[in-house]
């Protein structure tokens, strides 16, 4: 069977994380991240992705994240490709974030 990517909307990531559920890894590069960040989580980016620079989630479901959503479903897929059971993303990425009126912050 081939690996699968599950969806998930901003509020079930906001809530996922806020409960302690969810361990948020943006894939987005530096850059991006400095001018926006999501308010909590962690960055690897995709264009050196090492899914074994991905912290210990310590019993969490990891949830990849981007600017749109579709760095984050390569994320996955490659970590899932690695033996990793990281199988969440962030439909619509931080564009979707936003537009749930969701916080962001300045600076990483």
């Amino acid at each position: 069977m081939a690996n699968q990517v599950q969806d998930l909307t901003p509020d079930e990531v906001s809530k996922g994380v806020a409960e302690g559920r969810y361990l948020l890894v943006d894939v987005r590069e530096p850059n991006e991240v400095q001018a926006e960040a999501y308010p909590y989580g962690v960055v690897v980016p995709l264009s050196t992705f090492d899914p074994k620079a991905i912290p210990d989630p310590a019993g969490k479901e990891v949830v990849f994240a981007c600017r749109s959503g579709k760095r984050s479903v390569t994320a996955s897929l490659a970590a899932q490709a690695a033996g990793l059971p990281y199988d969440k993303h962030l439909a619509g990425g931080m564009l979707g974030w936003k537009a749930a009126g969701l916080p962001s912050k300045v600076g990483g």
